[in-house]
């Protein structure tokens, strides 16, 4: 009796998650495959480093979506005016600090950068709040409704940034200091590129710790498979995904910001150059998983740059053959979060 009682009452212990390898795996089999190709070691470095500093920026840009369509279930198509916006937000900062960006310091540029990055966020966050609030709200569980008020949105925001910025292209300057190239034997890495690659991989990390490793990450998690569970618990789950709504529209004005000086041109449609883009990695990653934009950023991007220098008449259509390949192999997309 003594050992049934013992045995009922011990601890069991939860089984683990085994990791998923193969998709982790494509983007050093890509760029190891590409290398004889290429032929030139120098050429095959320069093209992975610019091909990663690219990828990082669309994941920028993509893993706010990602998380406001794959957790939230909401199709936002008014997402490309947040990422315009925060470009233009940059105008906030560079307009009184345009000594700062013309100072050859290191410290002073990067400082201007990183103002430039929480003006942004402050002001996509804000307006993402009052944009969930007026014109997504209502709409909530129909897909269809949303794609046409969110297209409304971004009309209306479009033409809002027309009336305070003007209709005609603005350009912009990096950083001295992140200008230029560092040059090592034959290989060339743009100063900026490393610097997105940096900043790429800061916020990852950053989204991976809070969603995995905080209790906040655990409620939106939980919240997406059970809400009714963790509205029973005490916790206001709409409360909790008008905070990632607005978090998705701060990821997106940071991206719109290292978009913004890659192109050191402002225009209002900016945004949704790059939406098709982002839309196909997000299908690539699978809905809802951070860790899938990534690795569907990244793979995008180096697909791009090598197909580019081997075939530039290809290069076109390199994303979408990727999508192609990537669903018929995996339909569910590289690591699948919400299934609905």
């Amino acid at each position: 009796m003594t050992d049934i009682t013992a045995e009922t009452t011990a601890p069991t212990e939860l089984p683990r998650t085994k990791t998923d390898w193969m998709p982790l795996a494509l983007v050093p089999a890509l760029a190891l495959l590409a290398l004889p190709f290429i032929g030139s070691p120098s050429a095959w470095v320069t093209l992975t480093v610019a091909g990663l500093a690219m990828g990082m920026m669309i994941f920028l840009m993509a893993s706010g979506l990602t998380l406001v369509f794959g957790l939230m279930d909401i199709i936002n198509f008014g997402h490309g005016v947040f990422i315009s916006l925060g470009a233009y937000a940059t105008l906030l900062v560079l307009g009184p600090l345009a000594g700062w960006g013309a100072a050859d310091s290191v410290g002073l540029n990067l400082a201007l950068l990183l103002l430039c990055i929480v003006t942004a966020m402050a002001v996509t966050g804000i307006v993402g709040a009052v944009f969930e609030r007026v014109i997504v709200r209502p709409v909530y569980g129909s897909h269809l409704k949303q794609i046409l008020v969110t297209m409304g949105g971004l009309i209306v925001t479009e033409q809002a940034i027309h009336a305070l910025w003007g209709a005609s292209p603005i350009p912009i300057r990096l950083p001295e200091t992140l200008r230029g190239a560092f040059v090592i034997g034959d290989i060339v890495m743009e100063r900026y590129r490393v610097v997105a690659v940096g900043i790429g991989l800061l916020v990852f990390l950053g989204m991976q710790l809070l969603l995995n490793r905080t209790r906040i990450g655990l409620l939106i998690r939980a919240g997406v498979e059970n809400p009714e569970m963790v509205e029973a618990l005490g916790y206001r789950i709409r409360r909790l995904f008008v905070s990632v709504f607005v978090a998705g529209s701060a990821l997106a004005g940071l991206g719109g910001v290292m978009w913004a000086f890659y192109r050191q041109t402002l225009t209002a449609g900016m945004g949704m150059e790059v939406m098709v883009l982002v839309f196909i990695v997000i299908i690539i990653g699978g809905l809802g998983s951070v860790g899938g934009c990534f690795v569907g950023s990244i793979l995008v991007a180096l697909v791009a740059n090598y197909v580019g220098f081997l075939a530039p008449k290809l290069a076109l259509i390199s994303n979408i053959l990727v999508m192609a390949l990537v669903l018929i192999w995996r339909p569910q997309g590289l690591f699948p979060v919400a299934r609905r």
